[in-house]
């Protein structure tokens, strides 16, 4: 039975030593104790690990925000070098266009300045050259540089826009230089065709024969008449000024009565508003058959044929005698409409004391007065022109511009000279309309302020 029990507990006694021995080898191998001492050694081991898990984590972080700050200083020496590298190339341009604006006209200290700007600029470029394929950009204060170079860059793009301004300006000078000869040389065309103008028609140049027909018209024929209607028109405007100082009226108020708001340089421009108000009147309804908006206009060969007549007949015949021969023509009503629209009720009682005048062309006499003489000396220059206008194929059409048109010298001629060297002369008054043959334009003559 000892023998039993003996070799019973023996077993178990040397598994026990070997369980106890496995413990211990753990324990050697991990530090690890089973037994509540060894539990108090894992937790101060645990502790110490701890402790140097975060030294690493710190270490680790200083490390990172080092490198992140190398990273930004780097970051900022490169863009320092390239403020200083724009820099200078914009100093190589504001020296380079000083350069050139020095040249015409020619400025050999300016030349010279810029030329040393360029060669100086050019050499630091090739030093920021060099420099960047050494990899040398180190910056003491690169922030300070950035600043700095950012400040040179403005002040070149500033020097150029300057520049540039400059040359506009010089520009401006030699177009407003080129355009005051070119308008002296058209005042001294125009003086001189004026004279020419004179000379032929003091020669009898002017006047269209009388054997002309009607396949011989021109446009020469049309505006050697205009022109001869114009002098009897502004015959016409002086008598009327003479009666109406006789009559102690004031010529200031009623200019500015025609033309309100129009300003005038001198007083003797006056005459340009009665002007006006008579080409108005005695030009309204030009483009229609006899003057009427009513009347139908005939067809082509028709209404030549019958316009060109008229021309025929009235041209070589005095006016008073043609309204005397032939009172109920269309001639002598048209004389009878426009003295009765041009001369105002008033004005004749003003002017001569009483209206007989005024009755005896509404009844269809004629008035033998030296007024009443120019009227229809000027009125049938009028008519005159008007069938000759109707005669023309295609026909001749009036224009007249609007006041506060620009000014235009294709289509306008300034009845004064001193107009023309207005800075932007615009249209104050229109006086005696223009007209269109063809591709041919007479132009009307306005009054420029």
């Amino acid at each position: 039975m000892d023998s039993v029990k003996r070799s019973a507990v023996t077993p178990s006694k040397s598994r026990l030593a070997r369980a106890i021995a496995k413990a211990m080898h753990i324990h050697a191998f991990t530090g690890i104790a089973p037994d509540d001492d060894g539990i108090r050694k894992t937790k101060s081991r645990d502790k110490t690990e701890k402790d140097h898990f975060k030294h690493f984590e710190v270490s680790t972080f200083k490390d990172e925000d080092e490198e992140e700050l190398l990273q930004q200083d780097d970051r900022i020496v490169k863009e320092a070098f390239l403020s200083k590298l724009f820099a200078a190339v914009s100093a190589v341009k504001a020296a380079y266009a000083e350069m050139q604006f020095a040249q015409s006209p020619h400025d050999a200290d300016g030349i010279q300045a810029a030329d040393k700007i360029v060669i100086s600029e050019l050499k630091y470029l090739s030093e920021l050259k060099r420099s960047y394929l050494k990899k040398q950009l180190d910056e003491a204060s690169p922030a300070t540089m950035l600043v700095l170079s950012e400040i040179k860059e403005q002040k070149s793009t500033l020097k150029i826009y300057e520049v540039t301004a400059k040359k506009l300006d010089s520009l401006l000078k030699l177009k407003d230089s080129e355009t005051f000869s070119l308008k002296g040389k058209l005042s001294e065309a125009n003086k001189a065709n004026k004279l020419l103008e004179r000379r032929l028609s003091s020669s009898g140049q002017f006047v269209i024969p009388d054997n002309i027909q009607l396949s011989d018209l021109r446009a020469g024929n049309f505006l050697s008449y205009y022109r001869q209607t114009l002098k009897y028109i502004r015959s016409f405007v002086q008598v009327l000024i003479t009666e109406m100082r006789c009559a102690d009226w004031d010529l200031d108020a009623a200019g500015n009565s025609i033309e309100p708001g129009t300003c005038f340089r001198k007083p003797s421009h006056k005459c340009f508003a009665f002007e006006s108000f008579v080409c108005k009147q005695m030009f309204d309804g030009f483009n229609c058959p006899d003057f009427s908006p009513q009347k139908p206009m005939p067809e082509r060969d028709k209404r030549r044929s019958l316009f060109f007549n008229r021309f025929v007949e009235l041209k070589s015949a005095k006016p008073a005698d043609y309204l005397a021969w032939k009172p109920k023509s269309a001639f002598a009503t048209f004389c009878r409409t426009k003295y009765l629209r041009l001369v105002h009720p008033r004005m004749e009682a003003s002017l001569f004391g009483s209206l007989d005048q005024r009755d005896s062309m509404a009844s269809g006499g004629l008035p033998e007065t030296p007024f009443f003489l120019a009227f229809s000396e000027m009125a049938k220059r009028v008519w005159l022109l008007h069938c000759l206008a109707l005669s023309f194929e295609p026909e001749i059409s009036v224009f007249q511009v609007k006041k506060g048109s620009r000014f235009s010298e294709v289509y306008m001629e300034s009845l004064s000279e001193d107009g023309l060297l207005l800075s932007e002369p615009q249209v104050a008054l229109s006086v005696v309309p223009g007209f269109v043959i063809g591709k041919t334009v007479v132009q009307c003559q306005v009054y420029l302020c």
